[in-house]
Formats: structure tokens, C-alpha cells, sequence
């Protein structure tokens, strides 16, 4: 016969085995999960430094906390209230993700790539290299850092044309309004061929 395990009962509630583990939800959601399973010791999430230690031990306890403080119908019921509690985060994580990468990516591809971009997709030898019609990646890595009328980019990224791929790496220097290729340097990993697009030594 299956043993009943009788939940909301404080610490008097026996946790199953089965429901034993990381709480992805507690984990993303912290506060409000802990607000919907009646485990309000989550509200620590607000408390400055304690926040950051309380993500783990939400993730760690959550289940057994959430058992202890809420009453369930089965554990069936919990697993699957739990599960829509960590799909949610997840969601919301993506979403979060999403809208500061758009932003970010934005601001990579700026002037600075653009002009690099451009020197590249019409030299002759990166032709060459990748083949025809050269098309970037959606991503840009590196950095871009400002100081005044003064700034500087460092970037990589991809281009693929239709024999190949290569990687594409910019250092540009900006004064005032205007930004200065100093570096473009196209390699193609698969084989160590490179291309150099720009170089100023000034």
C-alpha cells in the first residue's frame, strides 16, 4: 500500500523522497514563488546580501518548505504546480535576456562595425577566402568603451560566404563624432589563412 504523506502540516509533515531536490522555481522567482507557496521566509529576498545567499537555499529547501506550508492534494499535485513554477521562470528569464541583448546588440553594431563590416564584405581576398556574397552573424562579441570626445571598439564576429566562414577582428579608435579603422583582420580558423583588411599602425 502506498504510504499517505500529509502536507501543510508544518514541521510536523513528513517530506516524500520523491519531491526532494532543486527547486528551479523558488530559484527564479524567489519572492513571488515563495508568496504562492506560503513560504514567506522567500520575503528575505529583499533584505540587502542575504538576497544573494537566500537564491540558493530557495532553490535547495523550496520543496520541502512548500510541502511543509501549503497543503496539497497528492505529491502529483505538487510536482506539477512546481513544474509550472519553473517554466514560468524560465520564461521570465527569457524575456529579461531578450530584452538586454536586443539593446546590446544594438549598440555593438554601430559605426564602428559597420565600417568595418563594409571593408570587409568588399575586399577582394576575403572574397577569396569565404566565397561570394559574404554575410555577417548575428552576433557581435567584444567591447566598446567611451571617455570624453575619445573612445575605442574592439570586436569580433562572423562572416560567412559560400565556401567558408571566417572570423572577423576590429579595433577601431573614436575622436569626437568620428571613428577610425585601426585593425581589420579576417582569419579563417578551419584552415589559419588571414587576410589582413586594415592595418594603421597610428
Amino acid at each position: 500500500m502506498e504510504k499517505e504523506y500529509l502536507s501543510g502540516m508544518g514541521k510536523a509533515s513528513v517530506v516524500p523522497e520523491e519531491i526532494k531536490g532543486w527547486n528551479w522555481g523558488a530559484f527564479l522567482l524567489n519572492w513571488l514563488w515563495g508568496i504562492g507557496n506560503s513560504t514567506y521566509i522567500a520575503l528575505l529576498m529583499f533584505v540587502p546580501f542575504v538576497n544573494f545567499i537566500m537564491l540558493f537555499v530557495l532553490g535547495a529547501k523550496g520543496n520541502e518548505w512548500a510541502w511543509r506550508n501549503r497543503t496539497w492534494r497528492d505529491v502529483e499535485h505538487f510536482k506539477s504546480t512546481q513544474k509550472k513554477w519553473r517554466n514560468a521562470g524560465l520564461i521570465i528569464v527569457f524575456i529579461t535576456v531578450f530584452i538586454i541583448f536586443i539593446p546590446l546588440m544594438d549598440m555593438m553594431k554601430g559605426k564602428a562595425y559597420q565600417m568595418s563590416l563594409d571593408a570587409v564584405t568588399s575586399n577582394p581576398q576575403v572574397i577569396a577566402l569565404v566565397g561570394n556574397n559574404p554575410e555577417p552573424g548575428y552576433f557581435v562579441l567584444g567591447e566598446i568603451s567611451t571617455s570624453g570626445a575619445s573612445g575605442s571598439a574592439n570586436l569580433n564576429y562572423t562572416i560567412k560566404g559560400a565556401e567558408a566562414q571566417a572570423q572577423v577582428y576590429v579595433y577601431a579608435t573614436k575622436f569626437g563624432e568620428q571613428w577610425t579603422l585601426k585593425e581589420v583582420l579576417v582569419v579563417n580558423h578551419d584552415t589559419g589563412q588571414k587576410v589582413v583588411v586594415l592595418t594603421q599602425s597610428k
